[in-house]
């Protein structure tokens, strides 16, 4: 399953967060990298265009997913299990406190944001 998600800094468009075989990834938009405003997401994650890669979900998107109480209503209403840290991310993390947000990306919108 490859299922993907744009993330926002402070509603800007910042880049891709990806789910992969062997991990995942986040890769900064070309436009955001563009604007030397614009501050990285993470200071783990400075502003460059490699992409990021980790065996397992990368900190700054795991720490936005929620735990506890939370997390068992998650579980429990939306059938979610607690270690689809992905199905999380993308299901509970569009509209967080904080600077960041997730919104996940539909089959439709693959071909536009890759």
């Amino acid at each position: 399953m490859n299922r993907k998600g744009k993330v926002f800094y402070k509603d800007k468009f910042a880049g891709i967060v990806s789910e992969r075989d062997n991990g995942y990834s986040f890769i900064y938009d070309t436009q955001y990298l563009s604007n030397l405003d614009n501050s990285p997401i993470s200071l783990t994650m400075p502003l460059q265009e490699k992409e990021f890669f980790s065996n397992t979900m990368l900190s700054v998107f795991d720490g936005l997913i929620p735990e506890g109480w939370l997390l068992n209503v998650a579980e429990k209403n939306w059938k979610i299990d607690r270690r689809d840290r992905m199905g999380l991310l993308l299901n509970f993390c569009n509209d967080c406190i904080g600077a960041l947000s997730v919104i996940a990306i539909n089959e439709e919108d693959t071909n536009e944001w890759g």
